[in-house]
């Protein structure tokens, strides 16, 4: 059969997709970029938060209309997992629902003429290496090194969706990434639910470091990106690696959530104000050109104008490198969506546009220092009009700043150049390259 994979959420998901196409090629099926080809449509959706819930149910029905040629439409990832009993009721359209944990099912479902729900536990004491299929040449891949969360952070369903914490080994993350290099990946981008928590539940320490060293010494990577990382669980020997391992970007994304200790302990959270603050010095002190990217929550319950102050005057202190702001989202199934006080919602709107506001001037301010410099950039895309559209080390791919310069050469995706920056706005520099 012709599959097509329609992919929403974050970069886990599409990691998961990737999974489920190769355990799909390995059964003799092949994977299509066009649904209008395919004989099958599995669309591997997000449960996350409410905004990326109507976006995955929207993207059913949207797929839905192929049926009338025949195609048979399979329903997977987190909000199959989380509401695979009332989707199967309500959307008589799907023929199967799987959860994050049974991809492995895909090939058996694809041959059955019965509608059903295959949602399973996950049973796993490790994450296990599964082939994935990368198509074409693949300059930037992302690692999962990690599956599931051991925190309970009050408003997120993540562990209840995916599991206990469980890391792929060592020696299984070192083979995958030898087999992006030598398939031309240039950029490394480790992802887990909670990185810093590496390697705990295998080897009873955090094994992050090692894990890096090692990947360092893999030929044709140039690049490795830290994701997801828990302020708490960012030890003196993780900075220490990061400063002293060149491939290693200056960049750690930590989502800190709050600055308020009152809301960050009724999140349910280890860290506190002081916590962040000490560790964000640390990191500025030992790597001096360090690029922090943080994600806030505002509006949880209880939140009172007096902490959400504390957070407005944090970020302003603070001035993050990257940043991004969400409304909390009252989830079903949460302790956070059965807590009183509950904030407006159009209050908890206001006071993400309020900071996001503000990052806008400080990102400005960040980037108008960079004139002038020459930054390593790595080519992204080619743009209509001829010049290219790449990134610095300080910023991950999709989510953070662009560099559009222009270049006498002829380059490709994937190449490292070096670029003189001439200008700078919010969030993009401009420049060109230097010969």
């Amino acid at each position: 059969m012709k599959v097509y994979f329609e992919t929403l959420g974050c970069p886990k998901n599409f990691y998961d997709t990737q999974t489920a196409a190769g355990i799909l090629e390995n059964s003799g099926h092949v994977i299509t970029d066009s649904p209008e080809e395919a004989d099958a449509i599995v669309v591997n959706t997000c449960g996350f938060i409410n905004d990326a819930k109507k976006e995955s149910i929207e993207a059913v029905f949207d797929m839905a209309r192929y049926k009338e040629n025949g195609v048979k439409l399979i329903v997977s990832g987190c909000l199959a997992k989380r509401y695979s009993e009332e989707l199967f009721e309500e959307m008589p359209e799907v023929d199967a629902f799987i959860g994050v944990n049974d991809y492995d099912l895909l090939p058996s479902l694809l041959n059955s003429s019965e509608r059903s729900v295959n949602v399973s536990e996950c049973s796993q004491t490790e994450l296990p290496a599964m082939e994935r299929k990368i198509d074409g040449r693949i300059t930037t891949a992302t690692i999962k090194i990690a599956e599931g969360c051991n925190n309970r952070c009050a408003y997120c369903i993540i562990p209840y969706i995916r599991g206990s914490y469980r890391s792929k080994r060592i020696e299984n993350v070192i083979a995958e990434a030898e087999t992006l290099a030598q398939s031309g990946c240039r950029e490394l981008i480790l992802i887990a639910q909670d990185t810093t928590y590496y390697g705990m539940d295998l080897y009873g320490k955090y094994m992050l470091p090692e894990l890096l060293r090692k990947l360092c010494r893999i030929d044709g990577i140039h690049w490795i990106r830290l994701m997801y990382c828990y302020e708490d669980r960012i030890t003196d020997e993780l900075i220490e690696t990061i400063r002293e391992e060149d491939k290693i970007c200056n960049y750690i994304d930590i989502p800190i959530q709050h600055a308020s200790d009152n809301v960050l302990r009724n999140m349910r959270r280890r860290s506190t104000k002081e916590s962040i603050e000490k560790t964000l010095d640390k990191l500025r002190d030992r790597i001096s050109d360090i690029h922090i990217r943080t994600t806030l929550i505002t509006g949880f319950p209880g939140e009172t104008e007096e902490d959400f102050d504390i957070l407005y005057d944090f970020v302003q202190e603070q001035r993050f490198a990257r940043l991004g702001v969400f409304p909390y989202s009252q989830e079903e199934g949460t302790p956070a969506g059965e807590m009183e006080n509950q904030v407006d919602e159009e209050i908890r709107a206001v006071r993400a546009d309020d900071i996001m506001r503000m990052q806008l001037d400080i990102s400005f301010e960040n980037n108008r220092q960079k004139i002038g410099s020459v930054m390593e950039v790595i080519v992204d895309e080619i743009d209509e009009d001829g010049s290219f559209i790449g990134r610095t080390r300080y910023d991950a791919p999709e989510i953070d700043n662009s560099v559009i310069f222009t270049s006498s050469r002829k380059l490709e995706p994937g190449d490292f150049v070096n670029v003189r920056i001439l200008d700078a706005f919010d969030y993009d520099l401009t420049g060109e390259e230097e010969i």
